[in-house]
């Protein structure tokens, strides 16, 4: 990067393309060029990854297996290997290494490096990413993309824009223009249901955002307005934190409108449950807590967990975890505009105990 100086971080985000799907073409010649979704075809499978070829036909991770096939026939399923995509994961954190110390993985497949001070005293951040992607390619057999800048927000949406085995740098002098022509759905933090929300009072585009003064995001958005302020200029003072504890990894969803029927609630719950499940698989993690979340109409918050003796088995677990509390809560007073499912007590994902039950907990509160 020309205009890089020390008063600057220089961050770097780097993403495996297609991580699961890539690794299963590479492993199996006989897969390469053919649209692959690596999970399950069956009613209740779920696909964790899409091959780039599958994309092409709208395939994408965390939908319904046979949604999938529906889309694209000749989907060719298989099932996941996680112990696979863990040891290509460790060979490419391995290669960070060369360069930084300063690591924050997100999941398997991608993890930010904050190189401003790094091993080998290289000035340019860019020429980093370069070597490391090739490094990649070279050691692993797989591609990478990466987006080079100066905070973790901007690196990150910079490593989705040239996909795949691609490359963008962002300098400071150019974050505010970056950020004011993308599309708010796509800026990390922004989730579907906020996007909606701000599409519906005009704000589509960075720009957008940025035109709407702080104590009116506040009005809309609460607490998360001050982020949403600083993301539309390009601002993002979270440090890359190296070896940081994850205490909890759930998934929520906010309803269009209230739910109170139990098969509707069911439902989302199954595709709630089948997201949690690939995220935990991402993050290498496993857990002994799943906590049911439920927001009714009027704000209430209504929470139920169940902790077991050892670390959850699968994905059908979850599920059935899930719909046991959920069905303990109805009928629900009012319905429900939000639905969350969550796994903490994280614990070593390759234990092989057998869970069981131990504890039942109820709250409810205002938020």
């Amino acid at each position: 990067m020309a205009e890089e100086t020390d008063q600057h971080r220089k961050i770097i985000h780097v993403d495996m393309d297609a991580f699961y799907a890539s690794v299963e073409q590479r492993d199996d010649p006989a897969l390469r060029g053919k649209p692959v979704a690596v999970g399950g075809a069956g009613p209740r499978g779920v696909v964790a990854a899409a091959s780039y070829e599958a994309r092409v036909f709208g395939v994408r991770s965390a939908m319904p297996g046979g949604q999938a096939r529906r889309l694209c026939p000749d989907l060719i399923f298989v099932p996941a290997r996680f112990d696979a995509y863990r040891a290509v994961s460790a060979q490419v954190r391995a290669i960070f290494e060369r360069f930084t110390d300063i690591i924050q993985p997100l999941s398997l497949d991608e993890a930010y490096l904050d190189v401003t001070h790094n091993k080998l005293g290289i000035v340019s951040a860019t020429y980093i990413a370069q070597e490391i992607r090739r490094l990649i390619h070279e050691e692993t057999g797989l591609t990478a993309s990466a987006g080079v800048s100066w905070n973790k927000l901007i690196a990150k949406l910079a490593s989705d824009q040239n996909k795949p085995d691609g490359l963008c740098v962002v300098k400071p002098g150019e974050a505010e223009a970056f950020m004011a022509a993308m599309p708010v759905a796509r800026i990390h933090g922004v989730g579907p249901v906020t996007a909606q929300r701000m599409t519906a009072l005009g704000i589509r585009t960075g720009a957008d955002l940025k035109a709407w003064p702080l104590e009116a995001l506040q009005r809309h958005f609460g607490k998360a307005a001050a982020f949403y302020h600083g993301a539309a200029r390009g601002i993002d003072e979270r440090p890359v934190r190296d070896r940081e504890a994850r205490k909890s990894i759930s998934v929520e969803d906010t309803f269009g409108s209230d739910i109170g029927a139990e098969e509707l609630l069911l439902a989302e719950l199954e595709q709630i449950a089948a997201r949690l499940w690939t995220r935990l698989g991402k993050a290498r993690a496993s857990g002994r807590t799943v906590t049911l979340k439920l927001k009714l109409g009027d704000f209430r918050i209504l929470t139920r967990s169940r902790t077991l003796t050892a670390p959850l088995a699968g994905a059908e677990d979850l599920r059935a975890i899930g719909a046991d509390l959920l069905r303990a809560q109805l009928p629900l007073p009012i319905g429900a505009r939000l639905l969350g499912l969550g796994l903490s007590n994280l614990v070593d994902p390759d234990s092989t105990e057998q869970p069981g039950e131990v504890e039942h907990q109820l709250c409810l509160a205002f938020g």
